[in-house]
């Protein structure tokens, strides 16, 4: 008895402390109730769509990857733990007590013990008070839930790639996902014996002809939804950017040839953490000289960068929305002239990319931009035979979509107000390249990330230097980096 009250003690000590001293910006309730809506409103008539919360993912024997919730699941829903399914209905659905309902939310369910290894859940409770939703249960009433899917005509969901592990608990996602299957394409609902399915799964073909399983129109609508931003929603991505842009600028300045990959990542995420930015939206980019050349490049592991171009390629994730800041720099503080020579070319592609990123235009305008500007330049400086000759010099695309995503869901169309996107032209000329080896090792990627707007594109990442000239200068500023000096390791 005295072991379950201290569990309990312990337990409300925890859940109380959990909500001390945490960030207060977050998304709001409303906002994600007005983002089911407007699901809805996009959605057929008697039409349900499913979604999953992300699988946890293993790392290594019994630790697993830092979770990371489905963006979408957390557009919608705000909730960012493992092992859920929201249920979202076109029309509102009447209960066994005549009671109304137009979406349901399962959530992993409390567990005092679990909850002192792995952290505070919301539950049930949690997730109406906090969510804003009415009907939500405990994972494993979906398990036995009601819902009698093939009476409606559509049945939306997002491919399942099955990338999740069947652990010990019942209510897991691979539990989940094995019910809504047999109920969705097997003949019938699986019967549940001691929390283990009971039932063999049918091929994905459903038996009710009339039922339409669509497993692509979601992609679209939430791309529709998810690529013009609301005002709440630049809050949050305005932030990120903005840390990832300081980022940039301190670096610059703590930036000498003495310097490894790593440790240039380290004070890019150190800075991110200290603005409260919880991850970074991707894994961070660091190469030296050659390295530069491989896109995405993340061993990050050059022992000293010496007198190299450094490009640096990374963007912090705040509340979910993560930026996308690149910026290309000598280690030594002076450009040489022939990496002053590509510098400027891209940076010239650049700000002929972003005049291009206006309401109308699509990525390949920013693109084509950027491209012809480079093709020249290339030629002119004798890299290439011809502006019209083809080469691997500049081999991706120039702008996509940031938000919840650092490569954003969108719908592929013209760009409109209150997108938001990159333009990043870049040149990598590697080693044993097919031209005058003063050009090797020397690649430039130049990163901003733009608002559309009906004024012109505006650089939300403009607070971190792009020309080469402002680059040299902030150089030469002191850092707070400049005395952190730890001691000699063997």
């Amino acid at each position: 008895m005295k072991f379950i009250i201290a569990i309990f003690f312990s337990m409300l000590c925890l859940n109380i402390n959990a909500q001390k001293n945490t960030p207060q910006d977050f998304l709001s309730s409303e906002f994600h109730k007005s983002r089911r809506d407007a699901l809805r409103s996009k959605m057929p008539e008697n039409s349900v769509a499913v979604f999953f919360a992300n699988p946890v993912r293993n790392r290594a024997n019994d630790v697993d990857y830092i979770y990371h919730q489905d963006p979408d699941f957390y557009y919608l829903t705000g909730y960012k733990e493992p092992h859920a399914v929201l249920v979202i209905f076109s029309e509102d659905q009447t209960g066994e007590e005549g009671d109304s309902y137009d979406e349901l939310l399962y959530v992993q369910e409390k567990n005092p013990r679990a909850e002192m290894w792995t952290g505070y859940r919301l539950g049930v409770e949690g997730a109406k008070n906090d969510l804003g939703f009415t009907n939500v249960f405990n994972g494993k009433e979906f398990l036995n839930n009601n819902i009698d899917f093939i009476e409606f005509e559509n049945v939306m969901h997002k491919p399942f790639t099955n990338d999740y592990r069947d652990t010990r608990n019942n209510a897991d996602l691979a539990n989940l996902v094995e019910v809504f299957k047999n109920q969705v394409y097997a003949e019938k609902v699986p019967q549940i014996n001691n929390g283990a399915l009971n039932v063999e799964l049918k091929q994905e073909v459903s038996t009710a002809p009339e039922v339409t399983i669509d497993t692509r129109s979601l992609r679209q609508y939430m791309g529709e939804l998810r690529q013009i931003k609301t005002p709440e929603e630049m809050k949050l991505l305005k932030k990120a950017v903005r840390i990832s842009a300081m980022g940039q600028v301190e670096v610059m300045k703590a930036m000498h040839p003495g310097m490894s990959e790593t440790e240039i990542q380290g004070l890019h995420e150190y800075v991110y953490k200290k603005y409260g930015s919880e991850y970074e939206g991707y894994p961070s980019i660091v190469g030296a000289g050659n390295n530069g050349c491989v896109l995405h490049y993340i061993e990050n592991s050059k022992t000293k960068v010496e007198n190299d171009l450094v490009l640096m390629d990374l963007g912090a994730e705040y509340h979910g929305y993560t930026a996308d800041v690149t910026r290309t720099i000598p280690a030594n503080g002076k450009f040489n002239t022939e990496q002053r020579a590509i510098y400027d070319l891209v940076y010239e592609a650049q700000e002929a990319g972003i005049a291009a990123a206006v309401i109308g235009n699509n990525g390949s305008d920013t693109h084509r931009a950027g491209q012809e500007i480079i093709n020249e330049g290339l030629y002119e400086l004798g890299i290439i035979a011809s502006p019209e000759t083809r080469h691997m010099y500049f081999p991706h695309g120039t702008s996509h979509h940031i938000g919840l995503d650092v490569h954003d869901l969108n719908t592929g169309g013209n760009f409109e107000e209150n997108m938001v996107i990159t333009v990043e032209p870049g040149i990598y000329i590697p080693e044993g390249s097919d031209c005058d080896e003063k050009w090797w090792g020397i690649a430039v990627r130049i990163e901003d990330d733009i608002l559309i707007t009906e004024n012109g594109p505006v650089n939300l990442s403009s607070e971190a230097p792009r020309k080469a000239e402002e680059i040299e200068e902030i150089m030469k500023q002191p850092s707070v980096f400049d005395d952190f000096n730890l001691p000699e390791l063997d």
